[in-house]
């Protein structure tokens, strides 16, 4: 019975070599070492040789078994190369068409008009300065003329810590007493910053409010800063922003850390200053907040109210993205919604 499976396993050594197809393959594989196999069915067979014979019929019967099965492995490969080759031949299989595309991730629209602020500010001369998110009281109010008990405070429901005085900021301010104080060098170097970041206010989410925003604040010190510095300041923005025709007006207003201050408009690019929905009807679209920094707020961050003023402004870069794409909800910034993002 040995001789008979040494002589077996010689046929299908032989007969696989010939073997150019996949379905040729498989016949072979069912005829020598499938389950109804040649080889398979001698080597259940052990059983009924002598005792002392069995054992070395079934190795021997194991190891050409595992012969035959690498053999056949080997010979798959080849087949399944042969056939590749073969339809690249025959033009199945064009190599020179492009491959499909791999979707990938964008940018979210609030960081896009970020880098275009990033980009204006910083052609204007601006430096980019960040501040920390977590703040004191002191830093968001205190130092900013906003004392315990002033009424401004009302004007922003602020997230309150465990630790005593300790808050999430509710505006990117704090970073002017940050930046004057960092930069400034002890009140002997002018400063010209932009500070963006997250501020957070506890205020019920609707369609025109979050609880959660940016903002992107603006920071000039130096000497003989004036009024007209800070309006072709922000003309010049709009200009870049919005376009070299846009039209600016001011609007008289009131910040604790700024005095005098002013509201930013710009002509409504949506309907050309006719009068829209998005603008209520009045041609015009409130941009930034700003004036010129308070005494108190200056000698706060170092500098010496009666040689060195500087002006100050802030902006919302979610404000802007929905004011240029004439987006209904401030919610779809924060939804995650892939609908509203793939369209930026």
């Amino acid at each position: 019975m040995l001789e008979q499976l040494e002589t077996l396993y010689k046929e299908a050594e032989a007969a696989i070599q010939g073997i150019t197809t996949a379905e040729a393959l498989q016949e072979w594989e069912s005829k020598y070492i499938g389950k109804k196999g040649s080889i398979t069915l001698m080597l259940r067979s052990t059983g009924q040789l002598p005792k002392e014979e069995r054992a070395a019929f079934g190795q021997r019967a194991n190891a050409i078994k595992d012969l035959l099965a690498s053999a056949f492995t080997e010979r798959e490969e080849l087949v399944q190369q042969q056939a590749l080759a073969q339809d690249l031949e025959e033009g199945q299989l064009d190599v020179t068409l492009p491959g499909r595309p791999q979707p990938s991730g964008g940018l979210h629209p609030s960081t896009q008009t970020f880098r275009e602020l990033y980009r204006i500010w910083g052609d204007m001369g601006f430096l980019v300065y960040r501040s920390r998110d977590v703040e004191t009281d002191e830093m968001n109010f205190s130092l900013l003329n906003i004392p315990e008990h002033h009424p401004a405070r009302d004007m922003q429901d602020t997230f309150y810590t465990t630790e005593p005085n300790v808050i999430l900021r509710t505006h990117t301010s704090p970073g002017q007493i940050r930046s004057m104080r960092e930069l400034g060098k002890n009140g002997t170097q002018p400063i010209r910053v932009i500070l963006p970041g997250m501020c957070y206010r506890n205020e019920q989410v609707t369609a025109r409010s979050e609880m959660q925003f940016h903002q992107l604040e603006g920071v000039v010190v130096g000497k003989n800063i004036r009024m007209s510095d800070l309006k072709g300041t922000v003309t010049e923005f709009a200009r870049r922003m919005f376009g070299k025709n846009a039209r600016m007006r001011f609007r008289a207003s009131y910040f604790p850390f700024t005095e005098p201050s002013m509201e930013i408009d710009v002509e409504c690019f949506l309907c050309g200053g006719e009068g829209c929905k998005m603008c209520k009807y009045s041609g015009w679209l409130e941009i930034a907040g700003s004036g010129m920094m308070h005494p108190v707020v200056l000698r706060n961050g170092g500098y010496d109210p009666t040689v060195w003023s500087g002006f100050a402004f802030g902006m919302g870069p979610e404000r802007m993205t929905i004011l240029k794409h004439g987006i209904r909800d401030i919610r779809y910034f924060w939804g995650n919604d892939l609908r509203f993002l793939e369209q930026f």
